[in-house]
């Protein structure tokens, strides 16, 4: 299945010169939805994983799908304060300033084997974070998975070390 033709791109999104990949499309489609799991699923063939992390927010509709095919526990990654218990944070650069994300504190523990997924990897700085935060909690990423991945704007180079997956290139 060509999963390019279920992405629509959208000029000046959100703002002037950004090409935006709208991924709703994909969602809408109720058999290229089921076969983007499948397809993202297959990425971890052959790996032990004992919690997924999804990124706020659009990396909330396969993550937790990925989770439960494969018998796993879903951790959200949040904007500061929408979690209700303690937390981890981390902060990373954006291109006009910084962000921040945070997980329950006690959501990984030390050992824990963590697939991450987010909807598109970028510049990497997200996904680094969030890497970043699973590792100062003693879990350790074992690959990150993508829907797209923007490859011209060389987000792999901040996942030195970390195998990565994406489904659709541009």
């Amino acid at each position: 299945m060509n999963f390019k033709n279920y992405i629509r791109e959208v000029p000046d999104f959100p703002s002037k010169g950004i090409v935006f990949k709208d991924i709703t499309p994909l969602l809408e489609d109720p058999v290229a939805f089921q076969k983007a799991g499948e397809a993202l699923l297959y990425f971890t063939d052959g790996l032990h994983i004992d919690k997924v992390v999804g990124i706020e927010s659009r990396g909330f509709f396969f993550a937790p799908l990925l989770a439960a095919r494969l018998q796993a526990g879903f951790i959200p990654a949040r904007k500061p304060g929408k979690l209700p218990r303690q937390t981890r944070k981390q902060e990373y650069a954006l291109e006009y300033g910084a962000d921040t994300l945070e997980i329950h504190a006690e959501s990984i523990s030390p050992g824990d084997k963590v697939l991450v997924h987010d909807d598109v990897l970028a510049t990497g700085g997200t996904a680094r974070a969030i890497c970043d935060l699973v590792r100062s909690l003693g879990g350790e990423v074992v690959q990150c998975n993508f829907l797209i991945e923007l490859t011209f704007l060389n987000g792999s180079d901040k996942l030195p070390g970390i195998p990565y997956r994406s489904l659709i290139q541009y």
